[in-house]
């Protein structure tokens, strides 16, 4: 079973950026997708980006269209999420994901990692 570990958060100002890595422990097969997801504190988990890791064809949530970009790497079996203009209602804990559908519905994802938090003071 691949495990999933994220890495790369911390504390900004907003309107500042950060990079999260997800590294996968194994291979990440053509069949894959990988997303990224949040969970503010006290609100339920939502979606943020996926990626296709086949055709790196993506997706990303509303509310991230055009600050945060998605990326892979497919012999790294890695995923980017680089995050800029940050806000502050950007802050949560950021979970890397992998499933075989192309949703924003975390219930088709199987893999999660542990998460990694990321602060955005104003």
């Amino acid at each position: 079973q691949v495990q999933l570990v994220e890495s790369g958060g911390g504390s900004v100002q907003a309107g500042g950026s950060l990079r999260l890595s997800c590294a996968a422990s194994g291979r990440i097969y053509n069949s894959s997708v990988m997303g990224w997801f949040r969970q503010a504190l006290g609100k339920p988990r939502e979606f943020v980006a996926l990626i296709r890791w086949s055709s790196g064809t993506y997706l990303y949530a509303d509310s991230v269209k055009g600050r945060f970009t998605i990326s892979k790497e497919n012999s790294q079996n890695r995923v980017w999420l680089q995050m800029n203009a940050l806000k502050t209602e950007d802050t949560a804990v950021y979970y890397c994901a992998r499933g075989y559908q192309y949703s924003s519905n975390q219930a088709d994802y199987f893999t999660w990692g542990q998460g990694t938090q990321v602060t955005v003071a104003s």
